[in-house]
């Protein structure tokens, strides 16, 4: 893979795996777009990538739970002249607890940010890929979304299944257009996600094999989108508990993954 000349965007890239498709990406010739809420830390990463691989970069700090941010970070690429050839839409969080625990302000900044701004940010760039016959999308999307849904975290689930079920789409049709649609399925990575979602304790207490790193996360999902590979899941564990859960019938997934959750998932409030 090679991306020079080549602009990519990429959200949520202060940290974790929107960090390490910067880093990937970067060393594959690719200008950056970075995009997230903190500002120094996209500053940071910025300079480090720059210096390290000659390459340049435009850095946009914007919360994308708001609404008016994904057309805000597109008139700003067309004031600075530069197209989107690669989308990485990775941007995230979660909400422990049961659904009614959290006021419905919250679920809806989940929903902006989860959901519409993925699909937003797709219809902004889309057209400009498809008229230059040259596309790369990846959704990042998780195990969560290809496996039954349980208690805690109500709309995560649904919320990755989107995912997966709009970079299908996509993908069908993008067809000969030259554009790639691809969702990326991790399981458990090693990042910031679970601090953030005070989800640490618990998750630590997972056995190791369970845990991947975000660089072979990161360089799985690249290949997989050059291949057009539609859905990736990267890990030989990941592999097979979705294997599992689909030869499973599904109230028994659906009992097995009320029991697991309980290990992962906080469901109560603090």
């Amino acid at each position: 893979m090679n991306y020079g000349d080549k602009w990519a965007l990429v959200t949520g890239a202060s940290a974790g795996i929107g960090a390490a498709f910067a880093r990937s990406l970067a060393e594959k010739g690719a200008n950056l777009v970075l995009i997230a809420r903190r500002r120094e830390r996209l500053d940071e990463v910025a300079r480090e990538l720059e210096n390290k691989f000659n390459i340049s970069t435009i850095v946009i700090a914007a919360d994308l739970a708001k609404p008016e941010a994904p057309v805000a970070i597109v008139d700003e690429l067309k004031s600075a002249n530069v197209q989107i050839d690669i989308l990485i839409n990775n941007a995230g969080f979660g909400l422990p607890g049961f659904f009614c625990d959290n006021e419905w302000n919250a679920h809806q900044d989940f929903i902006e940010l989860m959901v519409t701004s993925y699909a937003q940010l797709t219809r902004l760039l889309l057209p400009g890929m498809i008229e230059r016959d040259y596309g790369r999308i990846i959704q990042v999307a998780s195990v969560a979304g290809l496996v039954p849904g349980s208690a805690g975290h109500t709309l995560y689930g649904p919320s990755k299944a989107f995912l997966v079920s709009f970079a299908q789409s996509l993908a069908a049709e993008c067809e000969g257009t030259g554009v790639n649609s691809s969702a990326l399925c991790p399981g458990f990575t090693y990042s910031e996600f679970h601090d953030v979602n005070d989800t640490r304790g618990l998750v630590s207490k997972l056995p190791k094999y369970m845990f991947m790193d975000a660089e072979p996360v990161v360089e799985g999902a690249l290949q997989a989108v050059e291949r057009a590979h539609v859905v990736y899941v990267p890990g030989a564990w990941n592999k097979f508990l979705v294997w599992l859960v689909k030869a499973l019938p599904r109230p028994w997934a659906a009992d097995l993954m009320r029991g697991q959750s309980k290990k992962f998932r906080r469901t109560e409030e603090k």
